[in-house]
């Protein structure tokens, strides 16, 4: 385990295409990777109870997160020959269609980087204090369950 100090994850509203691609070209100058993963979570359009989602209003308990998922990072990193890992998840009103998480992560060979990503999203949606509350169109909500 590193001494650093947690990174901060977390981002106001949707992360959008620009923020994504700006992150992925950031990557172009480390020549030793061969593989990046991605992971983009979007806000479904869900049917409950005959209402449909128009938003996600994501909320959380920022300090215990980010060392949480700074725990979730070194197990990772402990795990997998990886070049590189960048989490963000969105906090605030995210509305439908609209990305809530990117999950990057990058090795020499692909597969490290695939199992990384995927095993990183799974924690995530485990272990990580965020609360999903799902806005109806016109009025109404239910709190979210990740699964």
């Amino acid at each position: 385990m590193t001494d650093r100090k947690p990174k901060n994850i977390f981002v106001q509203g949707a992360i959008t295409a620009s923020f994504i691609a700006d992150s992925i070209q950031q990557h172009s100058h480390k020549t030793a990777i061969g593989g990046h993963s991605i992971f983009l979570g979007q806000v479904r359009a869900d049917q409950i109870d005959g209402k449909k989602v128009a938003a996600i209003e994501y909320t959380t308990y920022e300090a215990m997160a980010l060392e949480k998922m700074h725990l979730i990072r070194e197990d990772i990193f402990a795990k997998y020959p990886l070049t590189c890992m960048h989490v963000y998840h969105s906090t605030g009103l995210v509305r439908t269609g609209e990305i809530c998480l990117f999950v990057f992560t990058s090795a020499p060979h692909r597969k490290a980087a695939i199992d990384a990503c995927e095993e990183t999203v799974e924690r995530l949606k485990i272990e990580l204090p965020i609360w999903g509350k799902e806005l109806f169109e016109g009025e109404g909500y239910q709190w979210k369950e990740n699964r």
